[in-house]
């Protein structure tokens, strides 16, 4: 089976590449092939995966290609993971964004629309060669804004591209962890929007303990969520929100210690990333040693800006494995093997949440099998969290509408409907700062 990794040159292809390294059975990936714009990139990567393969006799073939038609064809599975600007690109969107005193994370508020509308002509482009050379490929979405860019790559393909994230995946661990519970074993009831989502039950043998949870504050307390957003706000709510959400329950503080902080998330990962690649380009450097400590490090800052404003402290040392690539694979099993799984995902609503229209993509577990991904019903969203994921739904909208268009009016709309920006005449400035600094947005006009 072959599998192609569109950002194969990316920082954690390693993750996937090790998942399918540990995966047996019939209907495992035997090939690989990485695809990225960046030659230098993917023979770096490459070099990792030697190195992780080193002594595994069927280890899936490796090859790399800068030529994205020729990756695609004949592909069963795509997994997308690009970043279109690269991490220079992400710098600038939060550059851009906390001149202006609004928040430039890569998926939240001002930085999420400047990330998505130069992101989804490329997916547009991607789901359409997808369908031409590919047709029965299914297509794994990584790339962020991972709902926004599933939706737009579903007008192509339809219920063949599915989107992931290892957010929810992470939230659930940590919950049931904290209750005694086995993770495979719990059944979350979580829903929302990509980074826009809330736990609101944790059913372990049939019995719903998250109320439980809810009711000991040193319990609540003792884990990432409870010490980041704070064990009297939780328990106001009734439910877990995803860490993302600490974006917009306490925006003020996050914005001040983003403009505080000697680097932003974007601006420290690129200077990172850029001296893991020069070690590795170092014919006798150890690449997956090298790697393998840099990503440690990566893990280990993740969100640091939020935590340090909650007095959170330090990221458990269980928080640091990461978790996407296991999603991924068991997605890919699932299908390939019809080895039936529920798995929280990014798919198309169809009538799962009543607020929301049927090709809406939204966040939420689904049953899956040979034939995809389906949303299991769920009951309605308080009114709280339905008015957040609909607005917040409406700005994608308006996203996918100016990347259609190229329309700069429709663009400053979408960044002046989202409720973490604050004015009109805001929403135009980062239009006009975004512009200046994206070659990619060359299109809007």
């Amino acid at each position: 089976m072959k599998l192609t990794i569109l950002g194969g040159g990316g920082f954690r292809v390693p993750l996937v590449y090790g998942a399918l390294m540990a995966d047996r059975g019939e209907g495992r990936v035997t090939e690989v092939v990485l695809h990225d714009l960046d030659d230098s990139r993917l023979h770096a990567v490459a070099r990792v995966l030697a190195e992780q393969a080193a002594g595994v006799p069927d280890a899936p073939a490796v090859t790399a290609t800068t030529d994205l038609d020729e990756a695609l064809t004949g592909a069963d599975f795509v997994f997308s993971a690009i970043r279109v600007g690269g991490l220079e690109g992400r710098a600038n969107d939060e550059r851009v964004a906390l001149a202006e005193g609004v928040l430039g994370q890569e998926t939240v508020g001002a930085g999420g629309i400047a990330y998505g509308l130069r992101t989804v002509p490329v997916a547009v482009d991607i789901a359409r060669r997808v369908a031409r050379l590919a047709p029965d490929a299914w297509v794994i979405n990584f790339t962020n804004p991972a709902g926004l860019v599933t939706e737009a790559m579903s007008r192509h393909l339809g219920d063949r591209v599915i989107g992931i994230c290892d957010s929810p995946v992470g939230l659930g661990r940590r919950i049931a962890r904290v209750l005694g519970g086995n993770p495979k074993e719990a059944w979350i009831d979580y829903v929302g929007l990509n980074h826009l989502g809330w736990v609101r039950g944790l059913h372990i043998a049939g019995r719903d303990e998250l109320p439980r949870l809810l009711a000991d504050p040193d319990l609540l307390g003792s884990f990432e969520e409870g010490k980041l957003f704070g064990v009297d706000w939780l328990q106001s709510l009734g439910a877990i929100p995803n860490e993302y959400l600490h974006y917009y329950y306490f925006n003020r503080e996050a914005v001040r210690a983003y403009q505080q902080a000697e680097k932003t998330r974007g601006a420290f990962l690129r200077d990172q990333q850029a001296h893991f690649y020069e070690q590795v380009r170092n014919p006798g450097a150890k690449a997956l040693e090298t790697w393998d400590r840099t990503r440690a490090e990566r893990e280990a800052t993740y969100m640091a800006e939020n935590r340090e404003t909650a007095g959170a402290g330090e990221r458990d040392a269980d928080d640091l494995s990461g978790g996407y690539e296991k999603v991924a694979l068991a997605l890919m099993r699932a299908i390939a093997r019809d080895e039936r799984t529920t798995l929280i995902l990014n798919v198309r609503n169809r009538d799962t949440l009543a607020a929301l229209d049927g090709d809406a993509v939204i966040e939420v577990p689904c049953l899956v099998d040979a034939n995809g991904a389906h949303p299991v019903a769920v009951a309605p969203l308080p009114d709280h969290a339905t008015g957040l994921v609909c607005s917040v739904k409406a700005v994608e909208r308006e996203v996918l509408a100016a990347a259609e268009s190229g329309s700069r009016t429709t663009a400053v709309k979408a960044f002046a409907l989202h409720p973490l920006v604050d004015s009109v005449n805001v929403a135009r400035r980062l239009v006009e700062g975004y512009t200046e600094v994206h070659p990619g947005l060359a299109y809007l006009k």
